[in-house]
């Protein structure tokens, strides 16, 4: 079955092509779709980002959200938006999404976290990053995830 989604997956998992390359072909692909597309914009955004191009992609992330990702694909795009605008030294503005993102929960709570710990750090405060951290990881422990826990909340306390 050739699905446009197939395509673009096979285009991502290609490890052969240069980053301009994938910019291309996910254009070609996004073509096929109607303008303003999300899912389309969003896939632009991502191969521009993946290529290093913040700036271009953090408007297509913006209006990728503006016209209105799915369950699966909204998350992933804030995310990603989030992590350019890091990237683009606006970290106030990446930590406030991250956050929000990650107290919505659902599938990509982790990975928010995950995000949400670095840009934490990159705002200053390796303390709180560490913590949730430690936090998003405690619960998939075999073992410790009480203890690990308690030492992601010891690190959002006082310093010592």
């Amino acid at each position: 079955m050739d699905t446009w989604d197939a395509r673009v997956d096979a285009v991502w998992g290609d490890v052969a092509l240069t980053d301009a390359e994938r910019i291309e072909r996910i254009d070609d692909l996004a073509r096929e779709r109607p303008d303003a597309d999300a899912r389309a914009l969003f896939e632009r955004a991502g191969a521009r980002d993946s290529a290093g191009l913040e700036a271009e992609a953090e408007v297509l992330y913006r209006e990728a959200l503006a016209a209105g990702l799915d369950d699966e694909h909204r998350p992933q795009a804030v995310i990603q938006l989030a992590s350019t605008l890091r990237n683009l030294g606006r970290i106030d503005e990446a930590v406030e999404m991250l956050r929000r993102e990650r107290d919505r929960g659902g599938a990509f709570q982790d990975a928010a976290s995950a995000f949400y710990a670095l840009a934490l750090v990159s705002q200053g405060d390796a303390r709180a990053g560490a913590a949730v951290a430690l936090e998003a990881l405690a619960p998939h422990l075999p073992r410790y995830t009480r203890s690990v826990s308690a030492y992601a909340r010891e690190l959002t306390g006082p310093p010592r």
